[in-house]
């Protein structure tokens, strides 16, 4: 084939390949503005913890927040607020803010509007039905969104939240590993994505994100920084 020919199929192939890295890039605002913190050099850290309520590792976690006095943000799956309601509620009683995750997990990118809201919509049901005062925050699992999926997002009166640090804790790593891998991201105003479950199932070991968190707050708060969450970082951004 001739070198003519060749270029439009590399430079289609390119702009795919770029297509799908920005719909899971975390960073990307590529296909809509989603939240991902404030300017780098900000003083003010946002912890956040996808995929609970998990038994026994949320609330394990919940001790080692209210050890430092530091808020978060949990970013909850509707399919495990209906098993362990109470757990929702130990959250948001403990004045953490909480979100919405979808109900099951899915990567929204390959799933029609309607099939998003109702995911939506399954873990408003459960955390209202579990009396766990939640935000109208949304963070799509995987990362995974289309300009399709955050217009039905935000048509449900959501804000998209996204991360700009993550411990890539799924991994089996160790506290200190989980740790260390945040620190080389870090820059300041940073929205860190841990986790204190798992979409697979419920009860996922979660012991070293448990850790890893304690060794975060220490040495941050150690260093000046200030925790806080996602609705009061969105509400009141620091200015440099």
């Amino acid at each position: 084939m001739q070198t003519h020919m060749l270029l439009p199929l590399i430079a289609g192939a390119a702009a795919a390949v770029t297509a799908g890295y920005n719909t899971m890039a975390p960073r990307s605002q590529l296909y809509g503005r989603t939240f991902i913190g404030e300017e780098p050099g900000s003083r003010r850290l946002a912890l956040t913890f996808d995929d609970g309520p998990n038994d026994p590792h949320t609330l394990r976690l919940l001790d080692v927040l209210a050890r430092h006095n530091v808020r978060a943000t949990f970013f909850m799956l509707g399919s495990f607020v209906d098993k362990r309601p109470d757990i929702a509620r130990a959250v948001a009683s403990a004045g953490h803010a909480i979100g919405n995750h979808t109900a099951t997990h899915p990567n929204l990118i390959f799933r029609h509007a309607r099939d998003v809201r109702h995911e939506i919509e399954q873990c408003e049901r459960a955390l209202d039905q579990a009396g766990a005062p939640h935000a109208r925050l949304f963070r799509p699992p995987h990362g995974g969104r289309t300009p399709a999926v955050l217009r039905t997002v935000r048509s449900l009166g959501f804000e998209p939240v996204m991360w700009s640090v993550s411990g890539w804790d799924w991994n089996p790593y160790t506290p200190e590993r989980i740790a260390q891998t945040v620190h080389k991201q870090l820059r300041g105003g940073d929205v860190i994505l841990l986790h204190d479950g798992s979409h697979q199932r419920m009860g996922m070991d979660r012991s070293a994100s448990v850790r890893a968190t304690d060794l975060i707050l220490q040495r941050y708060l150690g260093e000046g920084y200030v925790f806080v969450t996602i609705p009061q970082m969105i509400r009141a951004p620091q200015t440099n």
